[in-house]
């Protein structure tokens, strides 16, 4: 299925370059310039994954994916100018599944794009269950259930909850686990994977302070007890 896309960026000339470059790719992408506009578009149609500028007249990018995250799990990739880190690490903390900064070659969006999609569809391999007393795995239909819920989890999120799984009571690195959430992979800041843990430890009702499930192994990375 053709993927369709929503861009969030108020710089229309660079907004067509990108749309014209991913179209000839199958690519659909419906840019707005002005985000309330973009946000009232989230709310009335589905769309596979959201392209979302910082810098936007009216109202921060940041404040958008925080809004945005509180509704849906859709993958969302900030594409920004600003090159602060702390803004990096807040745009993960708040749900982004990737930060590409700019400027940067519309391939190498096209190659993020595809990154974070594919681990965001369902499976198409034979349904696979890996159960825990707390947590079960459900790879055919993408999901993690924690106590009998379905988790809402971001691409990244259920890739690291998911070797996490598939490796408890074991001590996985934090190399390991970077390599299993590919959308990271870019991300050379160690900050990056603790952020992502701790998006997962909230989702699971816990704190770094008094963990149940996701226990820190100084200096090695941590080890799922479930």
């Amino acid at each position: 299925m053709q993927p369709n896309l929503i861009m969030i960026e108020d710089d229309v000339e660079l907004a067509e370059i990108l749309c014209s470059f991913l179209k000839r790719y199958n690519i659909t992408v419906t840019n707005y310039d002005d985000p309330y506009l973009g946000i009232s578009a989230l709310s009335l149609t589905k769309y596979d994954l959201l392209i979302l500028d910082l810098s936007l007249p009216g109202m921060d990018g940041l404040e958008i994916c925080k809004e945005v995250r509180a509704k849906s799990d859709i993958p969302i990739i900030i594409s920004s100018a600003r090159s602060d880190l702390e803004d990096k690490i807040v745009g993960l903390e708040l749900g982004a599944d990737d930060y590409l900064p700019k400027p940067y070659e519309p391939k190498e969006l096209y190659a993020r794009i595809i990154s974070v999609l594919r681990r965001y569809k369902k499976s198409n391999t034979v349904s696979e269950e890996t159960s825990h007393s707390t947590l079960i795995l459900k790879e055919e239909s993408h999901t993690i259930f924690f106590q009998g819920t379905p988790l809402t989890l971001t691409p990244a999120e259920y890739d690291v909850l998911t070797h996490l799984i598939k490796k408890n009571n074991c001590v996985v690195s934090r190399t390991e686990l970077l390599n299993s959430a590919l959308s990271l992979n870019e991300e050379n800041e160690s900050r990056s994977l603790d952020v992502l843990i701790s998006r997962i430890r909230t989702k699971l009702g816990e704190s770094s302070k008094e963990p149940k499930l996701i226990h820190s192994v100084r200096g090695i990375g941590y080890r799922l007890q479930a």
